[in-house]
């Protein structure tokens, strides 16, 4: 078969990348290793993970919160089984509608192993029966996303020591889950279990959690998270994890100094983060060499050869799904001849936790780097109508501002609903507003959103209404 375009992955970089193609009149194909199209984040990471994390969220509230709201119920059970099942539901009806689009917009779903044969050149390799296809294509776009990356003495034995993949698909409610690293993926899983009984323990080696995202960020966080029950020790450094059958001993020592801590629990998630996954795809056969795994390309995504292109997490920035959406789309526009562009600063990350934390734009640390002057307005959650209702008083609105012109350098947000919230940070950034242009829109009564209002007063002007 020949192909304008074959994208070689499908998540939502991929998927997105192929249907943008489609859409602009090139014949293109997708090339999906598994059964199922979606990559990880359709199936074993951002859908799943954030199923259960509802599903646990509504256990923790019928548990802690009803009884306050005046509902009266015996006391609620976890049916794990039927949580993951649930899940399992929701991921089918997501990957499902993948398999929708690729059909609505005439794109071939290839299934097995994509690699070159050269740069025109892809084979297929079949992952049930080993069956080969070979196809010709004018353009190539690498998508093959990441996987979770173990520690040097401690490998996967997706038994007792686990990567996220494994906790989406537990079969108890662990007894004692011992984490090491605090970052998005720890702490959302780590809350996960932690509303549905577990004792969870977060060994992280910075010195706060989310340690990316703004200081304050990681400073709230840990405190809604402690409210749960859930252990931190910050600062720490693993040097030992080892399987002892029905039990995993973790042994950390601090950086700073002073006696080692030695962790006994039934499992041991291991989030210290994800690796490019690039195994397979031939990439001597057309010359293109890793640079600390990853496949470096220009400023349009172009690999050293100049018809194969790679975006997401197998290229430099950000490991986040819309950020792989983003330049999925890009290319696509490119190859049609279009000048499309990113904003890279711009592209939010979130944490699903609850209370959610939601950034764009720079934080209050890198600001102080760059030695730049800048202006802070920060409101609470626990002063807004709306949360004294809802009950989610925990969290606060952080807006930075530049200190001579006023413009947004930076929104972040923890609370209620922050993940949705930040969309408006993202707008006024990209319109380069100042903190007084949204301070003087109106914004609805009552909503969270009116924090971010006085978060804008108070950079402004130090003038926040309600506080």
């Amino acid at each position: 078969m020949q192909y304008q375009v074959t994208v070689i992955g499908s998540g939502p970089g991929g998927y997105v990348a192929a249907i943008r193609c489609a859409q602009l009149g090139m014949k293109t194909a997708i090339i999906e290793k598994y059964d199922t199209l979606g990559g990880t984040c359709l199936n074993v990471g951002c859908i799943p993970s954030k199923a259960l994390l509802d599903s646990s969220e509504h256990f923790h509230n019928a548990a802690h919160t009803f009884k306050e709201h005046g509902i009266d119920i015996s006391e609620p059970k976890v049916n794990l089984a039927q949580m993951i099942s649930r899940k399992a539901g929701v991921v089918k009806a997501n990957v499902d509608g993948i398999a929708f689009l690729m059909k609505k917009n005439k794109i071939d779903v290839l299934k097995g192993v994509g690699s070159f044969v050269d740069k025109n050149t892809v084979k297929v390799t079949s992952s049930s029966d080993g069956k080969e296809t070979t196809i010709t294509t004018e353009k190539v776009i690498i998508a093959t996303g990441s996987k979770p990356t173990p520690l040097p003495f401690a490998s996967f034995d997706k038994k007792r020591i686990i990567s996220s993949t494994e906790a989406l698909e537990l079969k108890e409610v662990p007894k004692h889950l011992i984490i090491i690293g605090g970052g998005v993926i720890g702490m959302e899983l780590g809350s996960v279990y932690a509303r549905i009984g577990a004792k969870v323990s977060v060994v992280e080696f910075m010195d706060s959690l989310i340690a990316t995202m703004d200081g304050t960020m990681g400073k709230e966080l840990q405190k809604a998270t402690k409210k749960l029950g859930m252990e931190f020790y910050l600062g720490h450094k693993v040097t030992a994890v080892e399987n002892k059958g029905k039990e995993v001993v973790v042994k950390a020592e601090p950086k700073a100094g002073g006696a080692a801590i030695e962790l006994t629990g039934d499992y041991c998630l291991v989030s210290v983060g994800r690796k490019p996954y690039t195994d397979g795809l031939g990439l001597d056969k057309v010359g293109i060499e890793l640079d600390r795994g990853k496949i470096p390309v220009d400023d349009h995504l172009k690999t050293k050869v100049d018809n194969i292109y790679a975006i997401g997490d197998v290229v430099r920035g950000a490991m986040l799904a819309h950020k792989a959406e983003e330049e999925g789309v890009m290319v696509a526009e490119q190859l049609a001849g279009q000048k499309p562009h990113i904003n890279y600063l711009l592209i939010p990350g979130v944490v699903y936790t609850w209370p959610e934390v939601a950034s764009v734009g720079y934080t209050e640390e890198q600001l102080k780097e760059q030695g730049r002057a800048y202006k802070l307005g920060s409101f609470p959650y626990k002063a807004l109508g709306r949360a004294r209702a809802s009950m989610d008083l925990d969290g606060l609105v952080k807006i930075l501002a530049d200190k001579n012109t006023d413009e947004i350098l930076g929104v972040h947000i923890i609370g209620a609903r922050a993940a949705d919230m930040i969309a408006a940070g993202v707008v006024a950034m990209e319109y380069r507003a100042s903190a007084e242009d949204v301070s003087r829109m109106s914004h609805a009564h009552p909503t969270y959103m009116e924090a971010v209002k006085e978060a804008c007063l108070a950079a402004t002007a130090n003038r926040p209404i309600h506080l």
